[in-house]
């Protein structure tokens, strides 16, 4: 579900109630996990860390006017989605996150390329997203992603 809001509080706060705390500790956690370099903002109508033009000025390689996106996270219809790009595009990085999470979480794996979704906010392993956030700096990014893009 695609909000138009225009900053990442405005976000949170034109949530329904159950959704707003889960977001915000999500939110929480990413700022409090995530390497410096990245920048929160609003992009494709979530939440949005991307890394900004003055650390990459070439951006997203589908639309250079838009900083390289890193990490979204998003209330949907029916789940709260956490988009990281590192674990789409870093073999090793996702089997990682696959064996933590089997190993802290007792529920199943919903999981697309990037999209890790959960259906019930009491589910979502915040300590182990927020580990998922710290493992990858800006600059291990823009490699990653430029080695993905050049292929």
């Amino acid at each position: 579900m695609k909000s138009e809001a225009s900053t990442p509080q405005a976000y949170i706060d034109q949530l329904p109630e159950d959704r707003r705390a889960p977001m915000q500790r999500l939110r929480k956690v990413i700022l409090n996990n995530l390497p410096e370099g990245f920048q929160e903002t609003m992009n494709y109508g979530m939440i949005g860390y991307v890394v900004p033009h003055q650390l990459y000025p070439s951006g997203y390689h589908c639309d250079p006017k838009l900083p390289l996106p890193f990490l979204n996270i998003a209330s949907q219809k029916n789940h709260i989605a956490f988009y990281h790009m590192g674990i789409y595009s870093n073999e090793g990085l996702m089997t990682w996150f696959q064996k933590a999470y089997a190993d802290q979480v007792p529920t199943r794996l919903d999981m697309g390329k990037s999209c890790i979704r959960f259906k019930k906010p009491g589910h979502i392993p915040f300590s182990l997203l927020g580990e998922l956030c710290a493992k990858m700096t800006v600059d291990q990014w823009i490699s990653q992603y430029e080695a993905v893009i050049k292929r």
